[in-house]
């Protein structure tokens, strides 16, 4: 809940009457759910090894806040933990806090306050929660699937090249980090494209490309696509090659002729929209660097998921999935 909800809520509390009131209690003096308890809530049945993939298993005491399973076909003990990109993470305490700056989409050192954790970790943390949420991508869309490519400008943020005298530093000196690529038609080795494919049940992927051409593009593009998908793109060259490759039926919008829709039920305006609500949530960063983008867009496509289920507790389940 963020500040302004919590401030809603605490002027609402006035208004109860007697027995919301000892209701309200009764639900605040339950102690607090731990990271473990909600990890472990499923019990031997809801985990499979992950040594093994045996699904007969069976509690074997706890450790450090968890329970601990053995597996009966290997023989080898593990906990919830295991597998996954939080195996060993120390601190598990806070580890709520930190999904909630997840959710509020708090700056590194911002997080890092909130949760009293160096600001060294809160890094090396927002990228260890990111890693499953960031590689959890549809396995395949259907229906009539909208495709578009947007830019973000190349960053170096962090690279250490520049100060290193060791290293050759990169083929453009240091300028800052954000700043507006000035001009239109800006070439690519100043911006990333990025893929984003999104259908009408509001599954959506995304990958980082190389280069605009059919062949990268459809790399990722093509194996997302189920046998009856309908592909709706702007009248980029490299989108019909695909389709004529592919055998998909492609409907391009021209939208430089001024086209939005055509026949109430082609357009790109979903995947447009995303397109514009990720720019606006990357925003704030002032520039990502390359490196950790696609971790952002993972970010991204886990809080459109979870959508009005949004909370702590789902993140830190989402974050703590086996890949």
């Amino acid at each position: 809940m963020d500040d302004d909800a919590f401030a809603a809520f605490l002027g609402q509390v006035g208004a109860l009457n007697a027995p919301q009131r000892e209701a309200l209690l009764r639900v605040l003096s339950l102690p607090a759910p731990t990271p473990g308890a909600l990890l472990d809530s499923g019990g031997p049945g809801h985990l499979a090894c992950p040594h093994c993939t045996g699904t007969q298993v069976s509690s074997w005491g706890s450790a450090h806040g968890l329970r601990r399973y053995r597996c009966r076909g290997c023989g080898r003990s593990f906990n919830a933990l295991t597998g996954t990109p939080l195996a060993r993470l120390r601190r598990k305490q806070v580890w709520l806090g930190f999904a909630a700056a997840l959710q509020q989409t708090l700056s590194v050192r911002k997080a890092a306050k909130a949760c009293d954790v160096a600001v060294s970790t809160a890094f090396r943390w927002r990228h260890r929660f990111l890693a499953t949420p960031t590689a959890c991508k549809p396995a395949q869309l259907s229906g009539i699937v909208e495709a578009d490519e947007t830019f973000f400008r190349r960053s170096y943020k962090g690279l250490r090249r520049w100060t290193d005298p060791a290293a050759a530093a990169p083929a453009r000196p240091a300028r800052r980090r954000g700043a507006p690529t000035g001009r239109r038609g800006t070439p690519l080795d100043e911006q990333v494209p990025v893929l984003i494919v999104r259908d009408r049940q509001k599954t959506t992927s995304d990958a980082v490309l190389d280069n605009l051409s059919a062949q990268a593009i459809g790399t990722h593009l093509v194996p997302l696509l189920a046998q009856d998908a309908l592909l709706c793109t702007d009248t980029g060259r490299a989108y019909g090659v695909i389709a004529r490759q592919a055998g998909l039926r492609h409907e391009p919008i021209n939208i430089a002729a001024g086209e939005r829709v055509r026949d109430k039920v082609f357009h790109i305006q979903n995947v447009n929209a995303y397109d514009s609500r990720l720019k606006a949530w990357m925003r704030p960063f002032n520039g990502v660097a390359t490196r950790y983008l696609q971790n952002y867009l993972g970010w991204r496509r886990m809080i459109e998921g979870l959508a009005k289920t949004i909370n702590p507790t789902a993140i830190l389940i989402k974050c703590a999935q086996r890949t």
